[in-house]
């Protein structure tokens, strides 16, 4: 029977990897990378890195595959995730039935958490559903940029006794998210937190957390929302890329 790891690998630090992921890493026999293009090199970089740091007396092998992409501007959003979704699916198929042998191990190592806005395990049900592929899999959890952004900026996530709702910007920019004091934002390409009425509200932003070109922001969201959307919009152009999550705190 083949074997599959979703590994999740942290938020970009290196050190972020758990003793439970370096176990892990040591039983793979081939790497699954899907490649986003050459301005996100980083990307396939820091996992090539990862595996030459914790993985000893132990060979496996890199298989790069292109990574689809969703049809930005679609007017369905949901649709198109559905899209890409299939289209990751394939690729997955391709990849289990032709690049991993009987009996051998192959992994997928996720950004962050496997469980957190990722739809690696999703995608891999699925697969198991058709009847397609034959195998079994186990996911390893990993540590989130949410967490990370907290630590950075020395903060609970929560306020005592109070709730936290993790969402998306294109949720928030809709206005569909609860009263909860503290909401975590993550995927928020339009700068979302601009809408935000209370301009009171605290915020605290990072982008490329646990890497060596991490930024981080904090203040009164009225203060800084302009400083934010200046060095996002920098960051974006010098990089090609960006990740960022961001903690909205009532006052």
């Amino acid at each position: 029977m083949k074997q599959l790891l979703v590994i999740g690998i942290g938020a970009g630090n290196p050190d972020y990897i758990t003793m439970q992921a370096v176990k892990a890493l040591n039983r793979v026999d081939v790497f699954f990378l899907l490649d986003k293009g050459p301005r996100k090199d980083k990307l396939i970089d820091l996992r090539r890195e990862i595996c030459a740091q914790y993985i000893s007396d132990h060979a496996y092998r890199f298989v790069e595959a292109h990574s689809p992409e969703r049809e930005r501007g679609a007017v369905d959003y949901t649709a198109s995730v559905d899209d890409l979704n299939k289209a990751k699916q394939r690729t997955f198929e391709r990849l289990i039935n032709h690049e991993l042998s009987d009996g051998q191990c192959g992994a997928f190592l996720v950004w962050g958490d496997p469980a957190l806005y990722d739809s690696t395990v999703r995608i891999l049900q699925v697969i198991l559903a058709s009847g397609v592929c034959a195998f079994e899999f186990q996911v390893i959890p990993g540590i989130t940029s949410v967490q990370a952004l907290a630590a950075q900026h020395k903060v609970p996530l929560n306020t005592i006794g109070r709730s936290i709702e993790i969402t998306t910007g294109r949720r928030l920019a809709a206005g569909q998210v609860s009263e909860a004091d503290s909401l975590v934002v993550m995927l928020d390409a339009e700068d979302a937190y601009k809408r935000v009425d209370n301009a009171q509200t605290e915020i605290y932003w990072g982008a490329y957390l646990g890497t060596p070109d991490e930024i981080l922001i904090s203040g009164r969201l009225a203060d800084v929302a302009d400083e934010i959307e200046r060095v996002r919009k920098a960051a974006r152009a010098e990089h090609g890329w960006i990740m960022d999550t961001y903690l909205l705190r009532k006052p």
